[in-house]
C-alpha cells in the first residue's frame, strides 16, 4: 500500500475505504482520495485496526477456523464430499495459509469427482509434507480419473522415505514396478493389530488402484475387505467406509 500526505487528506492505492464523521469502512475494491484526515499516522492506525476487525467480522461470519474444520470432517465421513469440499473452501477463505497441510481437502475433492483441484491440492501439500508416500497415491488417483493412469504414473510425485508397512509397495505399485500380491504379503506380517492395520490400508489403496485403472469389481473387493473385516477406526480406516457408502456398495457406517 503507497500512502502520501495532500493537502486535504492523503491519497489511498490499493485499499478500499470511505469515512463518515472519521469512521473508515471498507467496500470492495476501489482506489480514491480520502479527505479530512487528520495526519497519516493515525489513519494508517485506522487501517491496521480496520484489517484486524475484517477477520474478525470473516471469522464471525463463517465460523472459527477450527469449527469449520470439525464440519467440514465431519460432512466427509457422513459421506457427502460435495458438503465438504464447500466447508474445506470456507476454512480456506478464514485461514489462507492452512491449504498447504489440508490433504483432507484433497481427498473430498477426489471423492466429489473433482480431480483437476485434487491434484493442485496434493501438489501443494508436497510443499509441505514431502515424505508422505500417502500424498503421491492421491494425486495419481485425481490423474488417474482425470486423464489415464499412464499418464498418472508418469507423473507421479517425488517422495522421500515412508517407514510404514505396506506403502513403500503400495507406492511401487502405483509407479508400476511392483504387485498386489507383495502389498497384500508385506501387510500380512507382525502382530495381529498390526496386520489389521496394515491390511486395511493394503485393501484401501488395492480398492483405489483398481478403481483408478478401471477394474470395478476388484476396487468393490477390496474396499469392502478395508471397510469390513480389516477396518480401522482411524481417519484412512474410515476413508474406506466412505468410499464403499459414496459407490452405494456400503449403506451405512457399521
Amino acid at each position: 500500500m503507497t500512502v502520501k500526505r495532500t493537502i486535504d487528506g492523503i491519497i489511498v492505492a490499493g485499499k478500499t475505504v470511505t469515512t463518515w464523521h472519521g469512521v473508515f469502512i471498507r467496500h470492495g475494491v476501489f482506489i480514491g482520495i480520502v479527505l479530512c484526515v487528520c495526519n497519516t499516522e493515525r489513519y494508517l492506525s485506522l487501517l491496521q485496526a480496520d484489517e484486524t476487525s475484517d477477520v474478525a467480522a470473516k471469522e464471525e461470519f463463517l465460523g472459527a477456523p477450527d469449527h469449520i474444520f470439525e464440519k467440514a470432517v465431519s460432512l466427509f465421513f457422513d459421506a457427502k464430499p460435495d458438503k465438504a469440499v464447500d466447508a474445506f473452501d470456507q476454512l480456506v477463505q478464514v485461514q489462507p495459509d492452512c491449504q498447504p497441510g489440508l490433504w483432507q481437502r484433497g481427498l473430498a475433492l477426489y471423492y466429489a469427482d473433482q480431480y483437476e483441484a485434487g491434484r493442485q491440492q496434493f501438489e501443494l501439500h508436497k510443499t509441505v509434507n514431502p515424505n508422505d508416500v500417502e500424498n503421491p497415491a492421491w494425486h495419481y488417483l485425481c490423474v488417474a480419473r482425470a486423464t489415464s493412469p499412464d499418464n498418472a504414473r508418469r507423473n507421479m510425485l517425488a517422495v522421500g522415505r515412508d517407514s510404514r508397512v505396506p506403502m513403500k509397495q503400495i507406492l511401487s505399485l502405483y509407479q508400476g514396478d511392483g504387485s498386489k500380491e507383495e502389498v497384500l504379503s508385506h501387510a500380512a506380517q507382525g502382530s495381529a493389530q498390526q496386520q489389521r492395520n496394515q491390511l486395511c490400508y493394503a485393501h484401501l489403496y488395492l480398492g483405489l488402484f483398481a478403481e483408478a485403472n478401471g477394474d470395478h469389481k476388484d476396487a468393490k473387493y477390496h474396499i469392502l475387505r478395508a471397510a469390513g473385516p480389516y477396518s480401522m477406526d482411524h481417519y484412512m480406516g474410515r476413508v474406506a467406509k466412505v468410499h464403499a457408502r459414496v459407490r452405494g456398495w456400503l449403506l451405512t457406517v457399521e
